[in-house]
Parts: C-alpha cells; structure tokens; sequence
C-alpha cells in the first residue's frame, strides 16, 4: 500500500495536469450526487 502510495505521488508529480483533470473529474461527481440526493 505505501509503496503504491508513494509511486503514484511520483507519477503525479511527473504529470500534474493529469491530477488537474482527475480532480474536476471528481468535483464534477460529487455535484451530480448532491443534485441526485
């Protein structure tokens, strides 16, 4: 697990815009589910 962990902060680094989009990604999500409930 932390190995993993730490890896993937790696890549992240490595490709930060990746990161961006994963974020909206997620903020994108969490808005569907408050409209939804």
């Amino acid at each position: 697990m932390s190995k993993e962990r730490i890896l993937k902060e790696k890549h992240n680094k490595k490709a930060p815009a990746k990161s961006l989009k994963e974020k909206r990604a997620e903020k994108e999500a969490k808005r569907e589910e408050r409209k939804r409930g």
